[in-house]
């Protein structure tokens, strides 16, 4: 071996001494348009995505009448979409025909929320049944056909609330772990080797109101676990929102970028992504792909504001259903600081956006040829092949920051980048970078080197990254940091076996991308607007102020208005509580409070509103909520609802979204801009956390309100309602 490793390297250099002018030139960038599934399919929820070996990535959704403005009535389990370049989809078919499921399925199940990984030259799609439960089922090929591997998950098994919305993920000593749990719980468990069953105790690592679709990956030393809470699926009344936290182990403990903990019973802070009333109504239910930069893709379900609901279907379970529309999202995902955010901030676009980069500046998928690659390697059925110790270059070369990938398969098989080489060995089960760098890391026990890995070289200025995964899902199992030398100027890429029998494909390289550093500016108070504030400076509120039903028990003492919580509501049909309002000012504004409320028993509430009337208003309160599957234990909750009426149906609808953490104090704020309400909370009066967004019907009509509700035995303490112009961004 040692011969053969010292004549392999003579030849990198060569081939790096006579490569080609460096290729750095961009193509044209290309651009699209949410939501991405349009014109192909309708519908596309709880979206999982892949870039599979043949080098195209497959998107599978939840069960939904995805051709439903085609003219069919009905669902397709488990549809499946392809693509080459992350925005133009085509239809792949469904994972089980609707004449095809599984006999074991109890009846009047749906499946849900597919999830897809890579294992041992096996695709695994987990998926959940809307009656409870988990299951499996494994293809050679991500298009399928699919072999049903049954139930690996029971309804019962530890976790107290909902056991669906599964993810698996793999740590880097190969160990599987699963995700799953939903309203209000997510839990998760170490799984057996070769992941077709739980083997490990059952871990809850978060609580939170409408807590489900958890998804791990592992980043620059942390475990982080994206989630989605607020409602996923009622039209325009769905307030989903997708959180973050982070650990240092796969079990956590989770923690949000202010250091509260995943299962504290509270609201969390962390939002990756949230409403932002440009017309698409609760983002959610996510999955991550990496394009051929390097550059991160959240890619989520999102529902139209102006068109969210089918007519009437017919299910897959034979029901007649009444589903929303929630088609295929893409967006840029950012890394700021150490923490993931969409677009910086901004939130779910619309309109054209730059595009993922899915075609390499140097090299190919060898779908049909050796593509100009050259060597010691030969085309054979879509891959670079060799029988013994050989290497194999493409006629361009490549510098400057790039990142450079391939898919390998054999005992010492690798890729090349100029006078740098990273393969694994199986000998010493490392993975190995030599030539101009030299470093190794470990590899699993149970490292398989007969089934396909990706290889990555991610190269930024002197730092050089090698990295290997199965699947490409932010699931490393080993990392080899570098520096490089002075003066490396990059080179040809290629193929490489230093040893036995070895494939190459999908080998190519692209300019790395350019992070972005900063977030989007939040929006700001400006000028304060005495006329539409009270300082509650008197002993009753000031003239401004008249009543919705008048609460004899408010006072105005010490500075503050205080309001004991009623026993009644403004929930739908429940018009009792009694609403203290003001005029708004006209065009945009920002109202804030500073709120104590010390509410311990469910629904009981206290914040502001946005009123029009007690079927048409937004609510931003510190409410305390149950928590599902746990008896007696409650939410401290930031809830953020919009009631108004469902013009699909003409019936008054609520839908909850959730803020960021609920203390005894706290600070709020409505911000109201052209038809919409944003919500905001902060712990010192300083620090905001800015969430989601809902649509407004009819704003000219609204007021300014103070509640306090759902629940006699609390108190709530406003220090003061003030109103603000809002500052010019």
């Amino acid at each position: 071996m040692a011969r053969s490793r010292t004549s392999l390297w003579a030849f990198v250099l060569i081939i790096a001494a006579f490569a080609a002018a460096p290729a750095q030139a961009h193509a044209a960038p290309a651009t699209y348009t949410n939501p991405v599934s349009a014109g192909t399919v309708d519908t596309f929820p709880d979206p999982a995505i892949i870039k599979a070996k043949d080098g195209k990535w497959y998107a599978y959704g939840t069960t939904n009448p995805i051709l439903n403005s085609k003219g069919e009535t009905g669902e397709h389990i488990l549809p499946t979409l392809t693509s080459t370049d992350l925005v133009h989809w085509s239809y792949a078919g469904d994972v089980f025909a609707l004449s095809a499921k599984p006999s074991w399925w109890p009846a009047g199940t749906r499946p849900w929320a597919p999830d897809i990984r890579y294992d041992n030259n096996t695709y695994h799609l987990t998926y959940s049944l809307s009656v409870g439960g988990i299951a499996l089922a494994t293809s050679d090929s991500p298009a399928g056909p699919w072999t049903d591997r049954g139930l690996i998950v029971p309804t019962s098994n530890g976790c107290p609330s909902g056991t669906i919305d599964q993810a698996m993920f793999t740590d880097t000593d190969g160990s599987h772990y699963l995700y799953w749990g939903s309203y209000d719980t997510i839990c998760a468990a170490r799984m057996n080797a070769d992941g077709t069953a739980l083997a490990g105790p059952v871990t809850r690592v978060g609580h939170g109101r409408r807590m489900e679709g958890g998804f791990v990956v592992h980043r620059d030393g942390f475990y982080y676990l994206f989630y989605s809470d607020g409602g996923c699926c009622d039209g325009a009344f769905s307030g989903y929102t997708v959180k973050v936290g982070r650990s240092t182990s796969p079990l956590g403990p989770f923690t949000t970028p202010t250091g509260v903990a995943l299962t504290d019973l509270t609201s969390k802070d962390g939002i990756v992504l949230a409403g932002s009333g440009n017309g698409w109504v609760g983002p959610g239910h996510n999955a991550i792909v990496t394009d051929l930069a390097g550059q991160d893709w959240l890619v989520y379900h999102a529902i139209p504001q102006n068109d969210p609901d089918f007519p009437p279907v017919t299910g897959a379970n034979g029901a007649t259903l009444n589903l929303t529309k929630r088609p295929l999202m893409i967006d840029r995902l950012d890394w700021i600081a150490g923490w993931p955010v969409v677009r910086a901030g901004a939130g779910p676009s619309a309109g054209s956006q730059a595009a993922p980069v899915t075609r390499w500046t140097v090299g190919s998928t060898f779908s049909s040829s050796a593509d100009g690659f050259t060597g010691g390697f030969s085309w054979s059925s879509g891959r670079l092949v060799a029988s013994s110790g050989a290497a194999s270059s493409s006629a361009r070369s490549v510098s400057g920051d790039v990142r450079v990938e391939g898919d390998v398969r054999g005992e010492a098989a690798g890729i090349s980048y100029g006078p740098v080489t990273a393969w694994l060995d199986s000998a010493s089960r490392r993975l190995v970078v030599d030539g101009a760098v030299s470093g190794s890391a470990p590899l699993p026990a149970t490292f398989n080197y007969q089934s396909w890995h990706t290889l990555v070289l991610t190269r930024r200025g002197a730092a050089l990254t090698v990295s290997v995964s199965a699947d490409r899902l932010h699931d490393d199992v080993a990392t080899v940091p570098l520096t490089l030398p002075s003066g490396f100027g990059g080179g040809r890429i290629g193929a490489v076996s230093r040893s036995g029998a070895a494939e190459v494909d999908n080998l190519g390289a692209a300019p790395l991308h350019t992070p972005v550093a900063r977030r989007v500016d939040d929006p700001a108070a400006g000028r304060p607007l005495a006329q539409y504030s009270d300082e509650f400076d008197g002993t009753a509120p000031n003239g401004g102020w008249s009543w919705v039903r008048q609460d004899p028990a408010a006072t105005v003492t010490g500075g503050e208005l205080v309001r004991p919580t009623q026993a009644g509501d403004i929930a739908l049909g429940s018009n009792s509580a009694g609403v203290l309002v003001r005029d708004a000012p006209p065009g945009s504004f920002v109202v804030e409070t500073r709120l104590q409320f010390d509410g311990v028993r469910g629904n009981q509430q206290a914040g502001l509103v946005l009123y029009d009337n007690d079927n048409r208003f937004v609510k931003l309160a510190h409410s305390v909520l149950p928590l599902a599957g746990i008896a007696g234990s409650f939410l401290q909750q930031t809830e953020f609802t919009k009631e108004d009426t469902r013009a699909s149906t003409n019936a008054v609808t609520s839908g909850p979204a959730f803020g960021g953490p609920a203390p005894a104090t706290m600070w709020l704020r409505l911000l109201h801009r052209d038809g919409v309400a944003r919500m905001a909370t902060s712990r010192d009066g300083i620090t905001w956390d800015w969430g989601g967004a809902w649509t407004l019907t009819r704003p000219a009509a609204l007021k300014i309100g103070v509640i306090a509700m759902g629940g006699t035995g609390a108190t709530a303490r406003f220090d003061y309602v003030r109103t603000y112009a809002v500052r010019p961004a």
